[in-house]
C-alpha cells in the first residue's frame, strides 16, 4: 500500500507529464521521492529569488548517504532561510 507522500509524489510526477507542475514543500519525505532533475531550489540573493537547478555532479557524493530532503534539510542544496 502506497502512504500519502508517495501517493502525492506519484500525482505530481504524473500531472508533469501532461502540463508544468510547480510545488513548493518543507517535507523532507516528499523532497525525498523526486531526483535531482525534478527539483528547482529557490534561495533569497540580495532580496530576490534565485532558481536554481540542482547539478547531479555537484551532490552525486552526497546521495550516497542521504535523500534530497536531508540534503534541503541539511542546507547542502540550498532553499533554507538564512540565519
Amino acid at each position: 500500500m502506497l502512504n500519502a507522500i508517495t501517493l502525492l509524489a506519484s500525482m505530481l510526477e504524473s500531472a508533469a507529464t501532461k502540463t508544468q507542475v510547480i510545488a513548493s514543500t518543507q517535507s523532507v519525505p516528499l523532497v525525498n521521492q523526486f531526483s535531482p532533475e525534478s527539483i528547482i531550489v529557490v534561495d533569497r540573493e540580495d532580496g530576490q529569488s534565485v532558481f536554481k537547478l540542482l547539478k547531479l555532479e555537484k551532490i552525486e557524493h552526497w546521495l550516497e548517504e542521504y535523500g534530497l530532503g536531508e540534503l534541503w534539510e541539511k542546507n547542502i542544496i540550498g532553499g533554507r532561510p538564512q540565519r
